[in-house]
């Protein structure tokens, strides 16, 4: 596995003076400000992108916000973040989506950074926190395996202690972009005598160390998104160890929690929602009343999601712990997001193959949009799980 290219950049908090408050700026000043640091400063890379661009694609766009200190909007300002609250993040995921903006590779600075700002050793904070934030290490998130998906306790990666060393031997499947990662966070089985959720830890391992074999995974369109990870006798330091041995389960579950708040964060139903807009504009269909009704209803659909999901950003800002009920985030996201990309469908009619109009506008993509939807039902906890946890731990129904 090769190691992606170190970005040339200064470290953060040495060369760059503290960033203003923005949660003290007015939403309208917030929001003018966003849409010109995007035009100023994204990177000549495609924007309304169909797929996740791969990391020599992204590259330019991670370093650009690297650079600047904006590439961890919920990190506190003193640990190299911009300090967003809930409101101000959501203002600026929908400006980068209106953009258009490729997404980044955010393992990091979604899931691991305020893991170890939660549950990491001050050792573990210094080293890998700088790292994410200057590009050096790209992160992949090894939790799922075969037959142990959204029945995640049922993983069968095992981890064993020799001597000052953690072995691991296992699987993991569906890892998005883990063929561009340097580094992958792994749940792992180290205790096989005690119940499945309590014998689980949760480790650190380079993915180049000797035993570890990528296999990449094709999706619908031919991209290699996704990947396969497989660990053969791989040795790694105790200290790669977050939190406590046999502990892990209990950070699964908080991390499980802010995946599915930006899971069901609304960037990716409100970026489809305006491609469907400019769609029936430009097909004629826009002032059509039977259109305008179906258009409407998800448009407060859209609404709905939009408060929802601030309200579990206000919770994650103030360190509550996000239970099970977060599933209705997660599935409210992702059937929208399907309703939407049909509708696009429908509206785009015969040309709806067509990747990219006259212009060059990647935004009419619509079979695109419409394929990017199937699995969001799927990762993360599929929705049928997902309502089984909310009726069993939410709504205290009967199993």
């Amino acid at each position: 596995m090769k190691t992606p290219d170190t970005i040339e950049t200064p470290p953060f908090l040495a060369d760059h003076p503290p960033h203003p408050d923005f949660n003290a700026m007015s939403d309208v000043g917030f929001r003018e400000l966003v849409r010109e640091f995007v035009s100023s400063h994204y990177p000549d890379i495609p924007r309304f992108a169909q797929r996740r661009l791969r990391w020599p694609e992204v590259k330019p766009w991670y370093a650009r916000l690297a650079r600047c200190g904006w590439l961890a909007p919920t990190w506190p300002q003193a640990l190299g973040g911009m300090g967003l609250d809930a409101t101000r993040h959501l203002i600026l995921i929908e400006e980068f989506e209106r953009y258009g903006c490729a997404r980044i590779h955010d393992i990091g600075t979604v899931m691991l950074g305020p893991l170890l700002m939660q549950y990491g050793s001050s050792e573990q904070q210094d080293h890998y926190l700088p790292r994410i934030l200057q590009g050096e290490d790209i992160w992949a998130q090894g939790y799922s395996e075969p037959g142990a998906g959204s029945d995640l306790a049922a993983l069968r990666t095992t981890a064993i202690r020799d001597g000052d060393e953690w072995v691991i031997d296992g699987q993991k499947t569906w890892v998005t972009l883990g063929a561009d990662a340097n580094q992958v966070f792994v749940l792992a089985r180290t205790d096989a005598t005690v119940k499945k959720q309590a014998g689980i830890s949760f480790l650190l391992a380079p993915m180049d160390a000797p035993g570890v074999t990528v296999r990449p995974i094709e999706n619908l369109e031919g991209h290699a998104e996704f990947c396969e990870i497989f660990f053969d006798a791989v040795r790694i330091p105790l200290g790669n160890i977050v939190g406590e041995v046999n502990q892990g389960w209990t950070m699964a579950k908080a991390l499980l929690g802010h995946e599915r708040v930006f899971i069901g964060a609304p960037r990716l139903s409100a970026s489809a929602l305006a491609r469907l807009e400019a769609l029936a504009r430009k097909n004629g269909l826009w002032n059509d009343p039977a259109f305008g009704d179906r258009f409407a209803a998800l448009a407060m659909d859209l609404g709905d999601l939009n408060d929802l999901f601030e309200s579990y950003m206000d919770r994650l800002r103030r360190g509550e712990v996000i239970g099970p009920d977060v599933g209705v985030l997660k599935i409210f996201q992702s059937e929208l997001y399907q309703r939407i990309s049909e509708e696009l469908m429908q509206v785009a009619g015969s040309l709806a193959g067509v990747r990219l109009d006259d212009d060059g506008d990647r935004r009419h993509d619509a079979a695109g949009t419409y394929l990017a939807a199937r699995p969001t039902t799927i990762f993360g906890g599929s929705t049928e799980i997902m309502r089984n946890v909310l009726a069993r731990y939410s709504l205290d129904l009967p199993a």
